[in-house]
């Protein structure tokens, strides 16, 4: 009875060291979270960096507050819309 509590014994302690090296990306040792011994074996990823200002398009409008560089022309659109021009008649127009 004694042996087989000794190899149960035995068994648990060898699960409680390799199970936390086996499973995840990161260990706890000392009061630190170290990567595992596999980390080399992870593809790398690529995050973007943040733009300067996480909103270009609010950023521009107070660059540019009348849309000059937007071809705008201003507050109060301007002129308005062009009119189209005459439609062709289907004949073919005067002879």
């Amino acid at each position: 009875m004694r042996t087989v509590r000794r190899w149960l014994a035995r068994v648990a302690a060898w699960i409680g060291l390799l199970l936390p090296v086996t499973t995840g990306c990161q260990t706890w040792y000392g009061g630190m979270t170290l990567p595992s011994g596999r980390y080399l074996e992870h593809f790398p990823q690529y995050i973007a960096p943040d733009p300067t200002f996480p909103l270009p398009r609010e950023l521009a409008s107070q660059e540019d507050p009348e849309g000059i560089a937007r071809g705008g022309l201003g507050i109060g659109g301007g002129g308005g819309p062009i009119a189209p021009p005459p439609p062709v008649p289907a004949d073919g127009g005067p002879r």
